[in-house]
């Protein structure tokens, strides 16, 4: 199963008649991960069909800000009202248990399963979650507030096994997963038949990186760099730049300028100010720049 991205609300602060606050889910081999939850999370998920989202297990909160955390106590809720018994995984920033834990407590007293909430250091490029399929790591931004992207790096894939070559030196079922994980096969004569000539090369992983709410900022740029697909925020275009120095945000031209540095393969744009009725300017500004960039736009899914 390829990558997906499906990308709930990408509006900032204010909602608007098309935009809700930011959400979105990184889908990697069969698995889901939910990034913010802005308020109208839940009520998009219903709208495209993915409410309950059965494999999310792992919800990751930028910052705690209003627009990418209020959604989640009644996303929450109504898992538990339908009947969920799988544990759910919360990582955000401090003090993210002292103002979740009291809600839960209050609105969530009776569900049918577990909420781990954990903290994390959002100033630290750091790992906070591996397992076989993915790796997870903190991206430090710089906001008004304590936040943080992340990157969802997926683990390197088994190497692809030649069954014609293997059926030739009669290779037991067995002993090909070990193939696959690079080993060579040694025949029952003593002879070693090199992996290289069993296998060839699997795909590259897959990375992606999330850069929630952020001013211009180049030390995230090794952190990112040569990313598949890199979303960043554009809250305004360059004739508000100095709007977004003060209010910790980035223009399309910064977003795109940092993509270019990092020299990934795709941007993606999102986090438009409700200022703004119309996006095409973000996306012709930020392509003068970087030309592989899309718009981030309401229940869309993008395929990589």
């Amino acid at each position: 199963m390829f990558p997906k991205l499906t990308i709930l609300n990408c509006g900032s602060a204010k909602p608007t008649d098309t935009q809700s606050p930011s959400s979105q889910i990184f889908h990697l081999r069969a698995k889901d991960y939910l990034i913010d939850c802005g308020e109208g999370t839940q009520l998009t998920m219903a709208q495209m069909g993915i409410l309950p989202p059965s494999r999310l297990n792992n919800i990751f909160i930028s910052h705690l800000h209003a627009d990418h955390c209020l959604g989640l106590i009644g996303l929450l809720s109504t898992l538990g009202m339908l009947h969920r018994t799988a544990d759910i995984n919360i990582f955000a920033p401090a003090p993210a248990k002292k103002i979740l834990q009291p809600q839960l407590d209050f609105f969530c007293d009776d569900i049918t399963y577990k909420i781990n909430i954990n903290e994390i250091n959002p100033r630290k490029n750091e790992i906070i979650l591996e397992d076989n399929t993915i790796r997870i790591s903190t991206i430090p931004l710089k906001h008004k507030v304590p936040c943080c992207g992340y990157l969802f790096e997926e683990q390197q894939k088994l190497r692809h096994y030649c069954k014609d070559i293997g059926d030739r030196f009669n290779i037991p079922i067995a002993y090909i997963n070990k193939i696959k994980q690079g080993e060579d096969y040694i025949t029952e004569q003593g002879d070693t038949i090199p992996n290289s000539l069993l296998t060839t090369d699997p795909e590259p992983p897959f990375r992606y990186a999330y850069c929630s709410d952020t001013a211009y900022y180049e030390k995230i740029i090794p952190i990112i760099e040569g990313v598949d697909c890199l979303y960043h925020e554009a809250t305004f275009l360059t004739e508000r730049q100095q709007r977004a120095k003060e209010t910790g945000h980035s223009t399309a031209t910064q977003a795109a300028t940092i993509a270019k540095m990092a020299k990934v393969k795709q941007l993606i744009i999102g986090h438009f100010s409700s200022r703004y009725q119309q996006f095409e300017d973000f996306l012709k500004e930020a392509q003068e720049i970087f030309p592989n960039t899309r718009l981030a736009t309401k229940q869309t899914i993008i395929n990589f």
